[in-house]
């Protein structure tokens, strides 16, 4: 490579660091968001994720407007949580009912969101049957008029998080993309699979390569990035605006911080090592003890212990044994062991 190619390489790089641009009047001064995941990206993952990336866009779990407007003291209530410094924040909502939907957004805005986000991509059966989540796709009319009588009943702005469509045979993103757009949204964030997909096989980030130029409002694309380097693939294949981060972060809450600083200087910063891993995860425990009880967040917390062990020696042995154990104490001499092993084994 020639000293004008790395010159020109390299003032690509830093204009990614720029601000994606606005969302509303929202400036995103990152090249990355956190993007919604139900169960997972709660006020102590979200605290998790904040301690690294400064600026990042982060989401809330979906939060469902049928229990929001029935205002049970329950898990939903745990969902609208948030910190100060965890501007900006997007709350994600579902539902498939324009007027009610509109209502629940007003509840957000008044909870502290920055932005109301639709979920019109989640793929679960249950979800889906209901007629919300990426169902939506199927029924774009109502997706539309969902999202025209979230932004009139708001004055934050409004986004939209969808999928390449409901099956391979019914890839209507493109047209779902711009008919979102014209309803009023704000930016957009696309995983790249289709609902029949789940969350097998490979993200498309070239799809979105087709409606970009289509499309004036920020596009996010999400899928299959775990790494700054597949953060900048993602990038040159979508010419997405920027890149939503999901189960990259589970067990590696630096990842976005990490591209982020790719971005900005072009260096790879190394992973964190077991040790900080488990130092995070003792913090992760104590934070949704904190929030849940002891009791319930030692059972939440177990979809989490094989993130942030994979990779150690007899990873699957620890894993046994942790989402099995119920004392806290016991737990915490078991990461402690693994730090020592670890520690030892070099």
């Amino acid at each position: 490579m020639t000293t004008q190619s790395r010159q020109q390489q390299k003032q690509k790089t830093q204009q990614k660091n720029k601000p994606v641009t606005k969302i509303g009047n929202i400036e995103i001064k990152s090249c990355s968001a956190l993007a919604p995941m139900a169960g997972i990206t709660d006020l102590p993952l979200r605290r998790l994720v904040r301690k690294f990336s400064k600026n990042c866009l982060l989401t809330t779990e979906m939060i469902s407007s049928e229990m929001l407007m029935q205002n049970r003291p329950d898990e939903h209530q745990k969902i609208l949580v948030r910190e100060e410094n965890e501007s900006p924040l997007a709350y994600q909502i579902s539902g498939h009912k324009p007027e009610m939907m509109a209502k629940a957004a007003r509840i957000l805005q008044k909870s502290g969101a920055d932005i109301v986000d639709i979920n019109m991509g989640c793929p679960v059966k249950k979800v889906v049957c209901g007629g919300d989540g990426s169902a939506l796709m199927r029924t774009p009319q109502i997706a539309s008029d969902i999202v025209k009588a979230v932004k009139d009943a708001v004055d934050i702005p409004v986004t939209v998080k969808f999928r390449l469509g409901y099956t391979a045979a019914e890839q209507n993103f493109f047209e779902f993309a711009k008919l979102m757009q014209d309803s009023g949204a704000d930016a957009m964030t696309i995983h790249c699979r289709t609902r029949s997909q789940m969350y097998s096989g490979t993200a498309d980030w070239k799809a979105i390569s087709k409606i970009k130029n289509e499309i004036s409002v920020p596009v996010f694309a999400n899928g299959d990035i775990v790494s700054p380097q597949r953060a900048k693939e993602c990038l040159e294949q979508s010419g997405a605006d920027g890149v939503a981060i999901a189960r990259g972060v589970l067990g590696a809450p630096d990842l976005i911080y990490r591209i982020e600083h790719y971005f900005s200087t072009g260096e790879i910063l190394p992973e964190l090592d077991i040790s900080q891993k488990i130092e995070l995860l003792k913090d992760h425990i104590n934070d949704e003890i904190a929030l849940r009880g002891e009791h319930v967040a030692l059972q939440f917390v177990r979809k989490f212990y094989p993130y942030y062990i994979r990779g150690i020696r007899d990873a699957a042995v620890y894993r046994g044994t942790l989402v099995t154990e119920t004392s806290y104490s016991k737990i915490f001499e078991i990461l402690d062991t693994i730090v020592q092993k670890e520690t030892a084994a070099g």
